[in-house]
């Protein structure tokens, strides 16, 4: 039973550009349980977020209301009078007209529909990186709600600093008009005030986990088996177990790199990769240079929420390499289904707020995302103890209990919202 917490009411205005039914990586996922931890906690919370075109423009969705305006197409006007920056965007100018409609799109409706003629008092509007920052500065040009800027990444962190200068430019300014600024860990807070932002204005809020949904009670031995027979995985086989973007940050190709030195000691071992991304290519061959393509199972595809907890629950090891890695949500999921992890843990990466490497709260291993030697050896120090390693990952599960949930990231969440001064 959920405990009553309630003391003070909000209405929240939330800007995302990714949201059910369209649901891309880990900000959808974000805003998909936290909305609805704030309206179970007695709040409202009003969405605003992209309309792929044959979406209702309003619903209410588990208690949310839901505000999807329609966009059309700009994308050819862009490039008359846009910096050089944005049409070297070439073909992903359209995904710039569709962000930029949207915000704008969104923001009028909440300016003008909602608080000027539906009279709706909003006490916060957050937006969610540059994304949506468009509508926090035109929000704080025309109303006096206060206004916080959600950074899950930056532009910086995820192109190595070669990213583009628009994007990096809306994150500057949306942090500069924001009167609160959070961040997904301390890691990434540090790096945040690095790069200039005000120390004072940036809160920490680590994100959360359905510990009832993702739970290993919940799945059934014949469904385990199935996904485990699926890929061909034996019963005396090892399943290494790999969930994300295939994106140069996320560490996997160092990660099939490492998979040659842990069948040296660990033949029957397989590699599960499942996502999408622009490394599928890369991954495929590297693995076939390699000799090991028999070894490396990859399924390049979006599957939905129940059977990615099904692929957590028939793997015995989760491996999470990344380089850069603002929080990872990925991580909780394995924890929270008690599987023993391998976590990136050098760079800005929010694996190690999450995984205990050492003594008798210890979950998991710490690695250099980028070095496959020593991904290797983290996983090879896993597999070697079959008994510590389950006990790894009922620590894990108890950890997520204690720090992770979705009610305690909605709770800390609506504090730092409470307290904001414009």
């Amino acid at each position: 039973m959920k405990k009553a917490y309630k003391v003070f009411y909000l209405r929240i205005g939330f800007f995302v550009w990714e949201y059910p039914p369209k649901l891309v990586g880990g900000l959808g996922t974000y805003a998909e349980y936290i909305t609805r931890e704030f309206v179970g906690l007695g709040h409202d919370v009003t969405v605003f977020t992209l309309n792929s075109g044959n979406l209702k423009t309003k619903e209410i969705s588990k208690g949310v209301e839901v505000h999807r305006p329609k966009i059309t197409n700009a994308a050819n006007v862009f490039p008359m009078f846009v910096t050089e920056d944005l049409k070297n965007w070439g073909t992903n100018i359209r995904f710039f007209n569709d962000i930029f409609m949207f915000n704008v799109l969104s923001a009028t409706k909440l300016i003008n529909r909602l608080i000027k003629k539906e009279d709706y008092h909003f006490d916060v509007v957050c937006v969610h990186d540059w994304l949506s920052g468009i509508s926090g500065i035109i929000t704080k040009n025309e109303t006096k709600v206060p206004v916080a800027f959600h950074v899950h990444s930056t532009e910086w962190g995820r192109s190595g600093g070669r990213g583009s200068k628009v994007v990096s430019y809306l994150e500057s300014a949306t942090a500069d008009t924001a009167d609160r600024i959070i961040t997904v860990s301390h890691s990434m807070r540090e790096d945040l005030i690095r790069h200039g932002l005000p120390k004072s204005k940036i809160s920490v809020v680590w994100n959360g986990v359905d510990p009832v949904r993702y739970s290993p009670k919940k799945c059934k031995k014949g469904a385990i088996k199935k996904i485990r027979h699926k890929y061909d995985i034996q019963d005396d086989e090892c399943m290494l177990f790999f969930l994300g973007r295939l994106t140069w940050v996320k560490g996997v190709r160092a990660l099939v790199q490492a998979m040659p030195l842990i069948l040296e000691e660990y033949p029957k071992t397989k590699l599960m990769i499942l996502g999408k991304g622009e490394e599928q290519t890369d991954i495929v061959e590297t693995a076939s240079r390699l000799g090991i393509k028999d070894k490396v199972i990859c399924h390049f595809e979006f599957v939905p929420e129940e059977e990615r907890i099904l692929h957590y629950a028939a793997s015995d090891i989760c491996i999470f390499p990344s380089i850069y890695e603002p929080f990872g949500i990925v991580s909780l999921e394995a924890m929270s289904m008690a599987k023993p992890i391998v976590v990136g843990a050098q760079g800005v990466v929010g694996f190690r707020e999450q995984v205990v490497p050492s003594g008798p709260n210890q979950n998991g291993i710490h690695v250099n995302g980028g070095d496959s030697t020593d991904i290797a050896w983290g996983v090879k120090q896993s597999l070697k103890d079959p008994a510590r390693a389950k006990k790894w990952g009922l620590n894990g599960r108890k950890r997520v209990l204690q720090y992770f949930t979705w009610t305690k990231a909605a709770e800390q969440t609506l504090e730092v919202y409470k307290n904001i001064q414009p």
